[in-house]
């Protein structure tokens, strides 16, 4: 039963990348490209044949430009419960592209809607340290 729970997930996980690729309007070549992992391997993950590590995921996440936390979360790593409101402020906590003034805006807005405690600059700095080692 666990087994067939765990292809159900993989497949879902598969079914998903496509999707995201397609949304991207990248082909598997330039995926592959872009991650460093071979074009075979990729189309093993998409076809649900495959199960990648974690590593994988956040260099597919980053070369699709989508969260790799969802990843995590469909790859069955993480639990959802565990990501949850997380992933929208690791998400904008590593966004380069925003001010720090238009991320501690962002976070103020988001947990005014989601009625979330602030979370303090150490967990920020934390996050954001864990995330930029696991990209080296």
């Amino acid at each position: 039963m666990a087994k067939l729970s765990m292809q159900k997930t993989v497949e879902g996980l598969g079914d998903y990348l496509r999707e995201q690729r397609g949304q991207a309007q990248m082909s598997l070549r330039q995926l592959a490209e872009l991650t460093d992992v071979s074009n075979p391997y990729l189309s093993q993950i998409e076809r649900g044949l495959r199960r990648p590590s974690a590593e994988v995921l956040q260099q597919i996440a980053k070369a699709l430009r989508i969260s790799a936390e969802s990843l995590y979360v469909r790859a069955g790593i993480l639990d959802a419960d565990e990501s949850g409101a997380r992933m929208v402020e690791d998400a904008i906590a590593l966004d380069s592209r925003l001010t720090e003034r238009q991320k501690t805006a962002l976070l103020d807005i988001y947990r005014s809607f989601v009625g979330t405690d602030e979370a303090t600059d150490t967990q920020l700095v934390a996050t954001v340290t864990e995330a930029n080692q696991e990209k080296i």
